[in-house]
């Protein structure tokens, strides 16, 4: 069966972001070069500028897509229905199985901001800070409520967000804890960090 015009190209741009996302993740911005991509796709050096203008872009690209993958996936399990404490719990609970699935795609989001343009440093900043803000507008609606009670919904946005990120960094499939556990953990620290 023949391929269908652009079908390649699609799959070899998406092989690209891949191994880029393995390599950076595993070696750091930094230490990773052009060549060192183009080899492990399997393609010469040149091909890769048919896909990306530069390894800025490249890196900036697999942060936005992970940052814009996020939100449109919390938007769509958001239960908007519910009350602050329900849709706390179920923002707690997606946020860790979201980002149990994608380790590599976190720690890039997160260590690699430093390697970022300050133009492309805004764009992402302004992606992290809108998906924090719907978990603070949870929050403030839980405070106006008196269902949640925190001193600052900003700083407790910040502290929970960094927690069940956290996650990532230590969570093992082969470990003692399967991930239903382990959600379910974070949800009752979650839940005495803003004394529901």
């Amino acid at each position: 069966m023949a391929r269908t015009q652009g079908s390649i190209g699609a799959e070899t741009h998406e092989k690209i972001r891949e191994v880029a996302e393995e390599l950076i993740a595993a070696h750091g911005y930094a230490a990773v070069s052009m060549r060192q991509i183009a080899t492990a796709v399997g393609v010469q050096v040149g091909a890769l500028y048919r896909y990306t203008p530069d390894k800025q872009t490249l890196l900036f690209d697999l942060m936005r897509n992970h940052l814009e993958q996020v939100q449109s996936a919390w938007d769509a399990t958001d239960p908007t229905d519910a009350g602050p404490v329900e849709r706390l719990e179920a923002f707690c609970r997606f946020h860790v199985r979201f980002h149990l699935d994608r380790p590599r795609a976190v720690f890039i989001a997160y260590m690699e901001l430093r390697s970022l343009t300050p133009e492309n440093y805004a764009v992402i900043e302004t992606l992290r800070n809108t998906y924090e803000a719907r978990l603070e507008a949870i929050i403030r609606d839980g405070q106006d409520l008196r269902v949640i009670r925190v001193p600052d919904a900003r700083v407790a946005t910040m502290a929970l967000i960094g927690m069940l990120t956290g996650v990532t960094t230590w969570y093992r499939d082969d470990g003692r804890l399967d991930r239903g556990r382990v959600e379910r953990i974070y949800w009752r620290l979650a839940r005495r960090m803003v004394k529901v």
